[in-house]
C-alpha cells in the first residue's frame, strides 16, 4: 500500500531531482478532497516528458525498477517492498496545456493549463489535477469499485456530474 507519508517522500525526492509532477488517480483525488479516503495501492504521477531522465535517475535511486514499459502513453516503476508509481509523460504546449499519449495515436489525452491544481496531501500542499480532469480519466471503461468510491467523492465535495 502507498501511504500519504510515501506520497509525500516520493514528491520531495523528485523536486529535489528538479522534475515538476502533478498527482493523478484515487491519491489525486485525495488530494483535492484534502483527506484520506480509501486505501491506494499505487500513486499517478503525471511529469513533463522532457524531464523522464531526472525522474528516473531519482526514483532508481531510491530503489525503484521499471517493471512495466508501455511508453510513450505510461509505465511504472516499483520499489522492493511492492509500492508502485504509474508515471505518465506529458509533452507542454507554451500556453501551459499538455498532452499525452494514448493507445490509439491519432487521440491523445488532452490536459488544458487550467488542469494543473493544488491539493493537499497530510496538510501539505502538492501539485494534482483538478476535478474536471479527474472525471474525464474516469470515462470509457468498466469503473471498479475504487473508481466508483473516487466519483463519490468528487461529487459529495465538488458537486461535480459524474457518468457513475
Amino acid at each position: 500500500m502507498m501511504t500519504s507519508e510515501d506520497v509525500l517522500s516520493v514528491l520531495a525526492l523528485l523536486r529535489r531531482a528538479g522534475a515538476d509532477v502533478w498527482i493523478g488517480g484515487g491519491w489525486g483525488i485525495d488530494a483535492l478532497v484534502g483527506a484520506r479516503t480509501r486505501d491506494h495501492r499505487d500513486l499517478d504521477l503525471m511529469h513533463r516528458a522532457d524531464q523522464e531522465p531526472a525522474v528516473l535517475a531519482a526514483l532508481r535511486a531510491a530503489g525503484f525498477t521499471e517493471t512495466l514499459d508501455q511508453r510513450p502513453v505510461r509505465f511504472v516503476m516499483t520499489a522492493p517492498d511492492g509500492r508502485e508509481i504509474d508515471l505518465h509523460p506529458l509533452v507542454f504546449a507554451g500556453d501551459g496545456s499538455a498532452v499525452q499519449a494514448s493507445p490509439d495515436p491519432g487521440r491523445p489525452f488532452a490536459y488544458p493549463a487550467s488542469c494543473f491544481v493544488t491539493g493537499t496531501i497530510g496538510g501539505r500542499p502538492v501539485p494534482c489535477l483538478s476535478a474536471r480532469q479527474q472525471v474525464c480519466f474516469h470515462q470509457g471503461y468498466e469503473p471498479s469499485e475504487r473508481d466508483r468510491h473516487d466519483m463519490a467523492q468528487l461529487r459529495r465535495v465538488f458537486g461535480i456530474a459524474t457518468h457513475f
